[in-house]
């Protein structure tokens, strides 16, 4: 491998590739017909893996404080008597879906979490945290097998046949649904993904690079690449998780990155766009703003939670030895509930689990609920208010 450093960052090349459509040329315009006649460009993407990081002071300064609130907003959710990990975790993989438009509610998702009926956004949202778990629970080496197992984790159920697989297929962003030609954004030939991977997770083992301006790279050369058929999104946040993991900068907690970006994801984009045409900086000065309103916002979610906890201490009326107090902690974790998951969850008996359930019910912290289909759950209302509340401030702009 070369060791030679470059002191620009290089912007995209392009090539072009020759298409053949499946498409019968009767249902095409002459326009359309002569348009796919023509090669398309697709995306070039630059071997990053040894090139210098040179950023503009402004950028580097932004990212220097982000990476110290980070770590401290990492110590202060571990402190905290609740399950703030659990929490975040998935609030980050709410957000996250929510840039691709995939919105749910704290209830559905927390149903869809547990195998009750809910929408299909909820399904895939709970794809997500599932992903992101997986990641938090990993080594925290950001290499090829762990990308492709979080994909397959986010994929498996919606789409089987392409989860944790590369793709074998040209995908664009914009433009018609079944050609590439005048698309917003191409990336490579499927034919470069594996080569472009490589030098990605060679460039994520570097450990001279700031970590947040490290983890912010990472992920735009990702989503640059777009090595998968769909997910790349919600993958490549994942991706930006695990960085930060990686670099020691959480190990407690997840950072709702996402959440941040949700202020303007227009922007975000357009930082992604920046960084293809060799302006790295912008991604990274919008990885870092979002992590600052990340860390402020997920304070005020484990205020509002830490409260609800501290009333629950109050308004519980159980034994001291009762299996209700660990229901009630774990309830900020997985605010929906069956009888099922909570004799699952604390190894009692079907009954043992409804008198649980019956307690907190009596003292004011779970209510019941039914599906289409009646079949019987509780919620805790307390916890999913403030985790909407949570994604209705992540999603308010100005």
């Amino acid at each position: 491998m070369s060791t030679t450093k470059h002191h620009a960052w290089p912007a995209l090349r392009y090539e072009d590739r020759e298409w053949t459509s499946a498409i019968e040329p009767g249902h095409l315009s002459v326009f359309e017909r002569r348009r796919i006649e023509r090669p398309y460009r697709a995306a070039v993407v630059p071997q990053i893996a040894d090139l210098d990081v040179a950023l503009p002071s402004e950028a580097l300064e932004v990212a220097e404080a982000a990476v110290h609130d980070v770590v401290r907003f990492d110590e202060q959710m571990a402190s905290l008597p609740v399950p703030m990990t659990a929490v975040l975790l998935r609030s980050e993989s709410a957000s996250s879906s929510q840039i691709e438009h995939l919105t749910t509610n704290a209830r559905n998702l927390a149903m869809a979490s547990i195998g009750i009926d809910s929408r299909q956004n909820a399904e895939l949202v709970a794809a997500n945290v599932r992903a992101m778990a997986l990641a938090a629970a990993g080594a925290h080496e950001v290499d090829a097998e762990s990308i492709l197992a979080v994909h397959h984790a986010l994929m498996a159920e919606s789409e089987p046949e392409i989860a944790g697989q590369w793709r074998a297929e040209q995908v664009w962003i914009g433009s018609h649904a079944a050609y590439p030609h005048g698309a917003d954004f191409i990336p490579p030939h499927h034919e470069r993904v594996v080569e472009a991977i490589g030098d990605l997770v060679r460039f994520a083992r570097r450990t001279d690079t700031p970590a947040l301006v490290h983890a912010a790279l990472v992920h735009a050369q990702f989503e640059t690449i777009h090595p998968f058929t769909d997910g790349n999104g919600r993958t490549g946040r994942v991706v930006l998780q695990a960085v930060l993991r990686q670099r020691g900068v959480i190990q407690a907690t997840t950072v709702p990155v996402s959440a941040g970006l949700l202020h303007d994801p227009d922007r975000y984009f357009r930082a992604l766009t920046a960084y293809r045409e060799g302006a790295p900086e912008d991604i990274v000065r919008q990885v870092s703003e979002a992590a600052l309103a990340a860390t402020a916002n997920g304070r005020q979610l484990a205020a509002s939670i830490v409260d609800i906890r501290t009333r629950w201490r109050d308004q519980i009326m159980a034994r001291s030895n009762s299996s209700a107090w660990p229901l009630s902690d774990a309830l900020f974790a997985q605010p929906v509930v069956t009888a099922e998951h909570v004799a699952e969850l604390l190894g009692l008996s079907d009954r043992g689990a409804r008198n649980t359930i019956d307690v907190l019910v009596r003292d004011g912290v779970l209510t019941s609920a039914t599906t289409a289909r009646r079949r019987q759950y509780w919620q805790a209302p307390e916890v999913l208010a403030a985790m909407d509340e949570f994604s209705r401030r992540a999603g308010r702009r100005g």
